[in-house]
């Protein structure tokens, strides 16, 4: 034990009144911090504090139970390095290390079949959340287990689909917005088999960027007729580096499987409809009319998009980019299609 005055315990304390001082050295002496020396007398104040203590050092938890518990009684696949070198955090994660390991110990077999994220999490710790929120992903770093091991995949929001017809092939039109995928689905169920001159048998709802996340899961959520190669995959979205950026991701994702192709005849007639809608011949003009391109947009785009189309057209669309302005593909609506 170390001795130390009331002086020094207070030195951090100056700033606060005598009550708070008081206050704090009895949260000491209560958490067994401290140790009155009481041959040092009082200061003479109210209420009274000792002039003296000694500083109590802890004990040193005893954790060999629970190293001997990770030394012969987990299973080899469960790496214990980490925690023989950090017991009490192995304290804490215990409870769910032992859940792990009686799992592969007993449940194995289930290891062969597939399962989701939360089915899995389930399965081994009866959280089905503990993988995606909880502590899951910390255990098995830990325990060095890799996640493939477990045998499962992730979830996303299911792909939002019309089917217009299921015969293959087909052209399939995936859509940046909501709007645009209702108003086609519109024209195609008055009996239309075309959008723009182009016969389309399936329209898929991409929802911005989440199209990116859906389409990881593109064999999980979609029929077997829209898996067929033969298929023709087109895209549409917003003019403007956003929607372009999607696009061009999109494509490289998929670059070993199908070419996905930009929906050529809709921005050609978003510029068009653009022009003529506002009457102004002048481009100039055309820009003032257009509306502002959104903040911190992502303007990291490549050639991809603009190399299926003629230089004219390519001209002017760098031209609107380039202005700061795009064209939404809201300005299209079922009278144009």
């Amino acid at each position: 034990m170390k001795r130390i005055t009331l002086e020094n315990l207070l030195k951090h304390q100056k700033h606060k009144t005598y009550p708070e001082q008081h206050d704090y050295i009895m949260s000491l002496l209560e958490n067994a911090k401290i140790k009155p020396l009481k041959a040092s007398g009082t200061n003479g104040k109210k209420p009274a504090l000792y002039r003296e203590y000694w500083i109590l050092e802890e004990k040193k938890k005893d954790y060999s139970e629970l190293e001997e518990e990770l030394k012969f009684k987990l299973l080899p696949l469960i790496s214990v390095d980490y925690y023989l070198t950090r017991p009490d955090i192995y304290e804490k994660d215990r409870h769910w290390v032992l859940m792990l390991n009686d799992y592969l110990k007993n449940n194995s077999e289930k290891l062969k079949f597939q399962e989701s994220e939360n089915e899995r999490s389930f399965e081994i710790w009866g959280h089905e959340k503990f993988l995606t929120r909880g502590h899951g992903k910390h255990i098995l770093k830990k325990c060095k287990i890799d996640p493939k091991l477990l045998n499962i995949y992730g979830t996303t929001e299911p792909l939002a689909y019309y089917s217009h017809t299921r015969h293959t092939p087909q052209n399939l039109l995936i859509l940046e917005n909501k709007d645009p995928f209702y108003s086609m689905r519109r024209h195609l169920l008055t009996g239309e088999n075309a959008i723009l001159d182009t016969e389309i048998g399936t329209l898929i709802y991409g929802a911005g960027k989440g199209v990116l996340r859906s389409f990881r899961d593109f064999d999980l959520c979609v029929e077997p007729y829209m898996k067929d190669e033969r298929n023709m995959i087109f895209y549409f979205g917003d003019l403007d580096f956003e929607g372009i950026g999607i696009y061009e991701s999109l494509a490289e994702m998929f670059h070993d499987r199908w070419e996905i192709r930009p929906f050529v005849p809709a921005y050609l007639s978003m510029m068009q409809k653009a022009k003529t809608a506002t009457g102004l011949d002048d481009g100039k003009k055309l820009l003032m009319h257009l509306p502002d391109t959104k903040d911190r947009q992502n303007r990291n785009i490549r050639e991809l998009f603009f190399s299926y189309f003629g230089e004219t057209d390519i001209l002017k669309m760098k031209r609107i980019l380039d202005a700061g302005k795009y064209i939404p593909q809201e300005i299209l609506n079922i009278t144009d299609f």
